[in-house]
């Protein structure tokens, strides 16, 4: 009887981690809050063409593995005119996490062209479940969450920037 117990509580434990998604099954804690691991980059220009107008942004560019991978980790703020540029070279589909980041962001998802593709709204910081491209793309660029809606941001919208355009 007790070997039945065992096995029925050992179970049912199993259903229950089972059931939680599976990025919160193994989800580690984030980092305590430290502005001193925030990166700062140096400062570009770029601008976004929208149906309004044009939208211009002073943004920093994370151009390799390790800026990429630390991104706007460790931040309190972001300014409605700044934000990261990821550039990732060569077109291919993305997925960035929100660990260690501690405003929620705008994720505009650019072609190589500088097209818009699609657009991450308001994304929850500190959630390590993967926020996709879901389309092939050679740049993200993370603004203020609602960003987007407050400067009518949209897919097909054309961004300019150093890292669009490029010739091979």
């Amino acid at each position: 009887m007790l070997t039945r117990l065992k096995f029925l509580s050992g179970a049912l434990a199993l259903f229950l981690f089972a059931a939680l998604p599976v990025h919160a099954q193994f989800l580690r804690p984030h980092e305590p809050l430290n502005p001193a691991k925030a990166q700062s980059l140096p400062l570009t220009p770029l601008t976004i063409q929208t149906a309004k107008g044009k939208e211009k942004f002073q943004v920093e560019v994370a151009d390799d593995d390790q800026e990429r991978s630390t991104g706007l980790m460790h931040r309190t703020e972001l300014a409605l005119d700044r934000g990261m540029v990821f550039d990732f070279e060569t077109p291919r589909v993305v997925s960035f996490w929100m660990r260690n980041t501690f405003i929620p962001l705008d994720m505009i998802f650019i072609a190589a062209d500088g097209t818009i593709r699609t657009i991450a709204e308001n994304t929850i910081p500190h959630n390590d479940k993967g926020v996709s491209s879901r389309v092939a793309v050679t740049g993200v660029l993370e603004l203020q969450a609602g960003a987007s809606a407050k400067l009518g941001i949209n897919p097909g919208d054309k961004v300019t920037h150093a890292i669009f355009n490029r010739v091979k």
